[in-house]
């Protein structure tokens, strides 16, 4: 199960709006810890579907706020891996992030050598030391609820997302972190909202994916295309959509 918690703010004379989205996730891996195979190919259909349920909404919502805008990052991503579990994955981190170059054409991503230079931070704790940071270095707040197994927090407004901070659990088993690993670091990047009727997407917390799916590849090529904007409404992605993925399937296989 994903629980997803919004925060508006505004400020006297600025109409932007800032949003803070957590993702919770519960999960059942597949038989073995492996994940289940996608198919290769997927119609425009589909594909522009899974774009409009990831990218648009979010699973639970309060103050009344309708989140239903285009969020991507419009500039470069530098990221901090901070390790703090008794088992190292830094490596697996690492490796995963630096992956993104060649996977989503349009995403300039980095590494910061110290966390306050980076606009994405990955925490990787032990189970125990799970609601500890996420009280207190992704609220500050002791009293903060601390929900689901692993999950990221995004601030964005209508000009793009300006930082994301990610939890990831490293000792509860190689399904989890990886699943929580690819799911939470893509939904810091802009896709914030599950559905269960994706099968075949990570983004589904019914599904036993624990990698960077094919189906996910293409809705993170569509949201990181120079076309789609940040601020964008569902009605202007749309009527873009048809030719943003055609461009997108000459480099997604």
């Amino acid at each position: 199960m994903s629980r997803v918690f919004i925060v508006r703010r505004r400020t006297s004379g600025i109409a932007a709006a800032l949003a803070a989205a957590v993702f919770a996730v519960a999960l059942i891996p597949a038989a073995g810890g492996r994940s289940v195979a996608a198919p290769a190919a997927y119609s425009d259909r589909e594909l522009i579907d899974g774009f409009m349920k990831t990218v648009f909404g979010l699973e639970y919502r309060t103050w009344n706020w309708q989140p239903y805008l285009v969020k991507k990052y419009t500039g470069n991503v530098s990221f901090f891996v901070r390790n703090i579990s008794g088992n190292d994955r830094r490596r697996d981190a690492t490796a995963f992030i630096r992956s993104l170059r060649r996977k989503i054409r349009g995403l300039s991503v980095d590494f910061a050598a110290r966390p306050d230079d980076a606009n994405f931070v990955v925490y990787i704790v032990d189970r125990k030391q799970y609601a500890g940071i996420v009280r207190n270095e992704i609220y500050g707040d002791p009293a903060a609820s601390a929900p689901g197994r692993c999950l990221v927090r995004v601030l964005s407004d209508e000009s793009g997302i300006s930082r994301s901070t990610a939890v990831i659990v490293a000792d509860e088993g190689e399904f989890l972190f990886h699943r929580c690993l690819v799911e939470e670091v893509l939904q810091g990047l802009g896709p914030m909202n599950d559905d269960r009727s994706l099968t075949h997407s990570v983004f589904n917390d019914a599904s036993r994916h624990s990698q960077f799916t094919d189906y996910d590849r293409y809705i993170l090529n569509m949201l990181y295309h120079r076309r789609i904007r940040p601020g964008m409404t569902q009605q202007q992605a749309r009527e873009v959509l048809p030719s943003v993925l055609r461009d997108v399937r000459r480099f997604v296989h």
